[in-house]
């Protein structure tokens, strides 16, 4: 009983030490033009949308309409892009009124 103990006790202890996991940490970073190459072969994708994130950084959309697929950067004033989020099933809507949501 104490052995089983002891095993539970250390097994949850170094589970809890473990570092948290985070995905900034694991963020691909490339330079631009090489992120960008990327996106419109492997993926598929075209920019979508743009938008301005503080004084100097561009917060970029891509996005395949055949797939779904996406995929959010943030490339700063050096040329360096970093994806900070992708995925599948990504809708756009023309007006939100349109499906069924009120502003």
């Amino acid at each position: 009983m104490f052995k089983r103990v002891v095993t539970s006790a250390l097994v949850f202890g170094a589970a809890a030490l473990a570092p948290p996991a985070n995905a900034q940490q694991h963020a691909k970073c490339l330079d631009r033009d090489t992120m960008v190459q990327i996106l419109e072969t492997r993926y598929n994708e075209t920019l979508s949308s743009v938008g301005l994130q503080g004084s100097s950084q561009l917060l970029e959309i891509w996005r395949s309409e055949a797939s779904g697929s996406f995929t959010v950067l943030i490339t700063n004033p050096e040329g360096t892009s970093c994806i900070v989020a992708s995925g599948q099933n990504w809708l756009t809507f023309e007006s939100l009124e349109k499906v069924g949501i009120a502003s």
